[in-house]
């Protein structure tokens, strides 16, 4: 891998304060609005407080729309042909991979690091365990995603493609039960989504399993539904590249 590609192009996404400020300001402002602020912030759920609950849950947001874009913006890249170019130059594929997957999980680490910054300034309370875990499943998950990004980069070889995919984050969070605690046929419709196994299985460590409503998720719940978005994303993304690879 090169230090100074990888340096360059990591300059060059962090020079996209519009973009940046989505990826790590505007999750943690949800935080603030929907976890610091609220009178429940201190109520108990599972060995913490609301307050962290909804803050590991805009952490995972954050993550996401990073992964997403990155991943989305490596696809168009190649497609448009970046890649001829990088193939002039001694960088392999696999080094031009571990470039993209090394920044798009220090993005990704951005959103995670501030909004746990704020939780703990502002009354987040969970278990020492549950703060190191739920910090790594953030990251660690949020993989999938850049996956997605792929996929959608892939389909479509447009960059405002790649940043609808990334808004379409906002949705799967709606209907995932990230922003707001479903319920009854919404809550059950939610556990066949794309960020509910994600943002569970991150709460995992504080809520073991319980949700608001007072019902509880087995661990194997959301860890299926990651295997299987990760399997939906991964296997859509290889038939597009092979069959863009036909038409050439």
């Amino acid at each position: 891998m090169n230090a100074t590609f990888t340096l360059l192009e990591m300059r060059r996404i962090t020079r996209d304060w519009a973009g940046m400020f989505f990826t790590a300001v505007l999750p943690a402002f949800f935080y603030l609005i929907f976890g610091a602020t609220v009178d429940a912030k201190d109520a108990t759920i599972g060995n913490g407080n609301v307050a962290m609950y909804v803050m590991i849950s805009m952490a995972a947001y954050g993550a996401v729309t990073a992964t997403t874009s990155i991943g989305g913006n490596a696809a168009v890249e190649r497609q448009q042909g970046w890649g001829r170019q990088l193939g002039l130059t001694p960088l392999a594929d696999s080094s031009y991979i571990a470039m993209k997957a090394l920044i798009a999980m220090t993005v990704a680490a951005v959103p995670i690091l501030l909004t746990f910054a704020l939780g703990a300034a502002t009354g987040a309370r969970g278990s020492a365990q549950a703060w190191v875990l739920s910090a790594v499943l953030c990251l660690v998950g949020s993989a999938v995603f850049a996956v997605y990004g792929l996929l959608v980069g892939t389909a479509f070889r447009s960059e405002a493609a790649v940043g609808a995919a990334s808004g379409t984050m906002v949705i799967f969070a709606f209907l995932g039960n990230v922003f707001i605690p479903l319920s009854g046929a919404l809550l059950a419709f939610a556990k066949f989504t794309p960020l509910y196994g994600y943002a569970a299985l991150a709460r995992y460590p504080l809520t073991e399993g319980y949700l608001p409503d007072g019902s509880q998720d087995p661990l194997w719940v959301p860890i299926v539904n990651v295997l299987a978005w990760l399997a939906i994303f991964g296997t859509a993304a290889v038939l597009l590249v092979r069959r863009g690879r036909e038409r050439q």
